[in-house]
């Protein structure tokens, strides 16, 4: 059954493009969609079939994937709006719709809800792990849903990553998602900042990052992202900030995540002081940049507006 499953990919920016691409390494049938030729076009040379709409590309298939910037892109996509039909006209009755853009909770709800309405299975998966994990295809999956979807789930989604997670109810998983890009905006901005203090004050911080990594300041951003430039090979500070996971796109989960908080009355003041400083250094011209990029805000204070 795995070779003949027929699978819709809709969105293949930095993170689509890759999971895409081992789901054509897995032998599925991968028929892709996006709006940028260019995106499509590499998919295509990996053996993926192209469709000139998102509506043709969901034709008769077994699996619908989608990989969005925001809540209105996916609601848009899946129940329409004054410029496009909706999917939800068209998807077959027995397909899954796997949804791994990270939106907020009640656009999730909603459209899955909308779909259930319908007889269409729909999960919210969002991921982490960033292009490399979406690379080398060891995403974590953070799903809501209902059981029995996540479990048709897993044959698809463990050929994009290593660890599949089944947090709740419709919608768990975007709010579990949050937390976590919160918690790593907060990590971000503190190793950060630790690590321009030991440059200020005469270290080198390749030897304080190795201090670190054995001592209670180890954290998930010095074992695996340094946002220092040149401490740390093959990730975005060492690379002019380029790739991986955007300012913007941190800033807009942020937004989500003090969103939530208000909604549930939650006391978020690391959160609330992240959001700051990632807003602040995206309208410093930043927003393209990877996140781990907010190393900079803390250099040459002096220079700093």
């Amino acid at each position: 059954m795995q070779f003949a499953l027929k699978i819709a990919f809709i969105g293949l920016g930095n993170m689509g493009g890759p999971m895409a691409i081992n789901l054509l390494k897995a032998k599925f049938n991968v028929t892709v969609f996006d709006l940028m030729p260019q995106a499509v076009d590499t998919l295509v040379e990996k053996g993926a079939s192209s469709a000139a709409t998102a509506i043709d590309a969901v034709k008769d298939v077994d699996v619908v994937i989608s990989m969005l910037p925001a809540g209105k892109h996916v609601e848009a996509l899946y129940l329409g709006d004054d410029k496009q039909q909706g999917l939800i006209s068209v998807l077959p009755k027995d397909c899954l719709v796997i949804d791994s853009s990270t939106i907020d909770t009640a656009t999730a709800q909603k459209v899955g809800n909308a779909l259930a309405k319908e007889s269409i299975a729909f999960i919210d998966a969002p991921v982490s792990g960033g292009v490399g994990g979406a690379t080398a295809g060891t995403l974590t999956f953070i799903v809501g849903g209902e059981k029995d979807d996540f479990e048709r789930a897993t044959l698809v989604l463990d050929k994009m990553g290593k660890n599949i997670f089944h947090a709740g109810p419709l919608g768990a998983g975007q709010t579990a998602k949050i937390c976590n890009n919160m918690l790593l905006s907060v990590l971000m901005v503190g190793t950060s900042e630790a690590l321009q203090l030991a440059i200020d004050n005469g270290l080198d911080p390749k030897v304080v990052s190795d201090i670190m990594l054995q001592s209670s300041g180890r954290n998930w951003t010095l074992e695996l992202y340094n946002p220092c430039p040149n401490v740390m090979p093959n990730v975005p500070s060492s690379n002019g900030y380029e790739g991986g996971f955007m300012v913007d796109l941190m800033k807009k989960d942020l937004g989500l995540a003090m969103d939530t908080a208000a909604k549930s009355h939650s006391v978020t003041p690391m959160g609330e002081l992240a959001q700051r400083l990632y807003t602040k250094h995206s309208e410093q011209g930043n927003g393209k940049l990877d996140f781990s990029s907010i190393f900079t805000l803390f250099s040459n204070p002096s220079k700093k507006s």
